[in-house]
């Protein structure tokens, strides 16, 4: 659990029995965050469930299995009525376009590669919702998330998930030491997700069985092209694919359609040594494409950097950790050497494909499940 219970403390850290322990759990409609009301609910917390709309509700009720559509939405209704405790559903539209789905599209046409989840926990999740949870005089909130909060001697430290290959660390990086003081991940500690599974079955919930999220919620199909192509018209317009001497091999339909290390789709037939694309130039409509080599990267320029150690980052000349520079990529050995209290160089000791800016570096101990927090990555 998030802290280790005593005779002092309720399994969710405070000094005072569960039914006098108000929660917000943020619902989703899945699983996950499901099981985590249901749970707490039966422990007997004063539970409250919040689902947040973050975009056209009618477009949402056409697409299930994304996180926040309107069949979710009824989902997490239908969980609040079985355990017996209220839920609200606040339209976060407006915000979640502002902060996420616009810098969304502003990123790729950057030539970046980014990671909107993570946005949407920083800049949504847990900072309006958070707000709004301690608006409604919550002690704490709760989410689903697959990552352990533990106490440690400076306070609470972000660790690792139970479960590695459900570990969401790298998502959840920018979670700063004072919010993670009012979060609470129940499920973090649990081997697997059958675990989740069958607490769900065994609370009798209806979204048991419910299949996982696979797409950005507000990205239909993973078709992140056809999203930016409404939001931005421009973002189509055609252009050259150019070797990395500026020679012109094929034309593209818009930028948007290719990403760092693609190698399939680029029209571009008869070449002894495969091309991969190494760099997308928004401004010049160009997608600039190289031999797979040109694709390795040791050092990383990192900004936006949010700290979770116990000492300053700029306390050290520099830092060895491992970091991850892609969501499906295993932790690398790495020296941080800062440059501000946001900013650093990351050396990586074994070059690394496809790294992208837009993407974030997040730090991990070498010797421990703790995250030491990160940042993003940008073009040096």
């Amino acid at each position: 659990m998030p802290l280790d219970p005593s005779p002092m403390l309720n399994s969710l850290g405070f000094a005072k029995p569960p039914a006098q322990t108000r929660v917000v759990v943020a619902m989703s409609g899945g699983v996950d965050s499901s099981v985590v009301a249901a749970m707490l609910a039966e422990e007997g917390y004063d539970v409250v469930g919040v689902t947040l709309q973050l975009y056209d509700h009618g477009a949402a009720l056409a697409k299930k299995g994304a996180c926040c559509a309107g069949l979710d939405i009824h989902d997490a209704r239908r969980v609040s009525e079985k355990m017996g405790f209220p839920h609200y559903v606040l339209d976060y539209e407006n915000i979640f376009k502002d902060a996420v789905i616009d810098e969304f599209a502003e990123s790729y046409l950057g030539g970046a590669t980014p990671v909107p989840c993570i946005r949407c926990n920083e800049r949504v999740k847990f900072k309006d919702l958070l707000e709004t949870a301690k608006d409604l005089d919550a002690d704490c909130m709760a989410t689903g998330h697959y990552i352990q909060r533990k106490s440690g001697p400076c306070g609470a430290e972000l660790h690792s998930a139970a479960d590695a290959n459900r570990d969401q660390s790298y998502f959840l990086f920018s979670t700063t030491l004072e919010q993670l003081a009012f979060l609470r991940f129940p499920l973090g500690h649990l081997p697997s997700k059958e675990d989740t599974r069958a607490l769900a079955e065994k609370y009798g919930l209806s979204v048991a069985n419910k299949p996982d999220s696979q797409d950005i919620c507000f990205v239909p199909n993973g078709d992140y092209a056809s999203v930016i192509r409404k939001l931005r018209p421009e973002a189509a317009a055609p252009g050259n694919i150019v070797d990395v001497d500026g020679r012109v091999l094929a034309t593209h339909d818009g930028v948007i359609n290719f990403t760092i290390g693609q190698r399939r789709g680029l029209g571009i037939g008869g070449l002894a040594t495969p091309l991969y694309v190494i760099k997308l130039d928004a401004q010049t409509r160009q997608v600039v494409v190289g031999p797979k080599s040109m694709l390795s990267t040791r050092t990383v320029p990192v900004r936006e950097i949010n700290w979770l150690g116990d000492e300053p980052l700029q306390s050290r000349d520099e830092w060895h950790l491992a970091v991850k520079v892609r969501s499906t990529r295993p932790p690398t050995d790495a020296i941080i050497r800062p440059i501000s209290e946001t900013e650093a160089t990351v050396e990586l000791t074994s070059p690394e494909e496809g790294v992208s800016p837009g993407q974030a570096c997040v730090f991990y101990d070498t010797d421990s499940s703790r995250i030491y927090g990160g940042g993003w990555i940008y073009k040096g």
